[in-house]
């Protein structure tokens, strides 16, 4: 009997700890470092009278080999002049967070929010009084995009994506407005790069098989 007490607690002592190895492993499995990625964008918007120039860095984690999904900081400028003279000048600074889907390998679609900072110069024509005022705004862009070098998570790759934003806020730094008064949404055009963070060849090579 007191074999039998014995073997059976050795049992139950075994089973305990291998299921607490497979929690352990599933633990580790749920995150991966080798999935995280930095890297950046560069937006460039031209219009009539105006340009929005600014550099986005990025930090994410590639949640499977079609979504990635991750945080950004925005540095945005904003000059425009209309047709009497007027300036306005617009600096933009924020964080947001975005998400983007590959249904193909060189193709993705992406969703970006912002909360945005910004602070804004009026400047009349023929030494004109100036105004300055300051605010927070939020932008949610869509739109989709390129990219070059893309095979599986962890590669190192280039990108070019066209958004736009659907807030129709006019306090945005993505709207712009007519001389009528009415608004209009600019397409924002990026550029940038994604970088793998914590790769190694072996492993790259693996995920990829």
């Amino acid at each position: 009997m007191k074999k039998i007490i014995l073997a059976a607690t050795l049992l139950s002592f075994t089973i305990a700890v291998h299921a607490q190895d497979e929690e352990k492993d599933s633990k580790k499995s749920l995150f991966k470092k080798e999935n995280l990625f930095t890297g950046g964008s560069l937006t460039a918007s031209f219009y009539s009278g105006g340009t929005v120039l600014g550099i986005s860095p990025t930090f994410g984690y590639s949640i499977n080999k079609i979504i990635d999904a991750g945080v950004i900081a925005n540095f945005i400028y904003t000059g425009e002049k209309d047709y009497v003279g007027n300036k306005y000048r617009q600096y933009v600074y924020g964080p947001g967070a975005f998400a983007r889907i590959y249904p193909i390998k060189m193709l993705f679609v992406q969703g970006t929010f912002e909360h945005n900072f910004v602070s804004r110069t009026y400047k009349y024509a023929y030494n004109g009084p100036v105004e300055k005022d300051k605010l927070e705004v939020n932008s949610y862009l869509v739109g989709g995009g390129y990219c070059n070098g893309r095979e599986a998570v962890g590669d190192l790759f280039f990108y070019f994506s066209i958004m736009v934003d659907l807030s129709r806020n006019i306090n945005s730094p993505y709207i712009g407005q007519n001389q009528d008064g009415s608004l209009r949404t600019e397409p924002i055009f990026r550029t940038g790069i994604q970088v793998p963070l914590f790769q190694e060849g072996s492993s790259r090579r693996h995920r990829r098989d």
